[in-house]
């Protein structure tokens, strides 16, 4: 994959900060701007075909499936037996395992995005349906959230108990299943996980600094972020050697923490003043 001209990212990411501040954010479309941001493959067709693929597989769902536990049935019947989607040990290796238009042309993808594309074609095929955010592991949700069935899109739709869910979270954070845990999660909080797990992939390999610069620019054009994205973004810069863009960085962002922690304001402008020193 190659990056987009520099034209093209400016015309992403502003579609991109206009759908994220849109009263009711579309999940597939931020997801397939992503997209477009890591391959210049990706152009206005190839979106398109994405969000008819969408559509194609919804209207592939049987018609009147009444009850959670029969559209986990549908759609692991479709998405995970008859078409093939579900997630591979391999999948947290390779990049495109966070692309939604990789994702929908592989069949592979981490469980996130798996999860991305049982939300899109059971919310078009009518089903309610929602994302849930288990600690390192994204499935999705049928019915009443207070009670939901769950399903693991990874595992081509296994239907999940109470105590799989609890082994899922056990066995990523060591700590038992928290009801809170189970709430369901909005599409800009789904965006912030996916472009998270780009940084951890990016993080990985210090030789792609590129794609973690760009996760953390589109996260920024959130309508909600951490301040602390700033600094990120400045120690990204230095990185990859524009030592003033990062130390410029650095000292926004000690202004911003200044009024309630002068000491580590302090000590960001002592970087900065060390980035601008590696130019000497």
């Amino acid at each position: 994959m190659h990056p987009p001209h520099p034209d093209a990212t400016r015309h992403w990411r502003r579609r991109f900060a206009e759908e994220a501040r849109s009263a009711r954010p579309d999940l597939a479309t931020l997801c397939l701007l992503v997209g477009a941001e890591a391959d210049a493959a990706l152009d206005e067709a190839g979106i398109d075909a994405a969000e008819i693929e969408l559509d194609r597989l919804a209207g592939l769902v049987p018609y009147g499936i009444s009850g959670p536990e029969s559209w986990v049935a549908a759609l692991a019947g479709l998405l995970g037996e008859r078409c093939g989607f579900h997630g591979t040990p391999g999948c947290y290796q390779r990049l495109e395992s966070s692309l939604l238009h990789h994702v929908l042309q592989r069949r592979r993808g981490l469980p996130i995005l798996l999860s991305v594309v049982w939300l899109e074609v059971a919310r078009r095929a009518g089903a309610h349906v929602y994302g849930v955010s288990l600690p390192g592991h994204f499935v999705v949700g049928f019915g009443d959230p207070a009670k939901p069935v769950l399903a693991d899109p990874f595992a081509g739709g296994r239907l999940l108990t109470g105590s799989d869910a609890e082994l899922l979270v056990v066995g990523s954070t060591g700590e038992a299943l928290d009801p809170s845990m189970l709430v369901p999660t909005d599409p800009l909080e789904i965006v912030v996980r996916i472009l998270n797990n780009i940084r951890a992939w990016a993080a990985a390999r210090p030789e792609r600094t590129d794609v973690a610069l760009w996760a953390v620019d589109l996260s920024l054009l959130l309508p909600s972020h951490p301040a602390r994205l700033r600094f990120d973004r400045a120690q990204l810069l230095v990185q990859r050697g524009e030592f003033l863009a990062g130390a410029a960085e650095m000292d926004a962002y000690a202004d911003i923490v200044s009024a309630v922690e002068p000491a580590t304001a302090e000590k960001i402008r002592r970087r900065a003043h060390a980035a601008r020193s590696m130019l000497n």
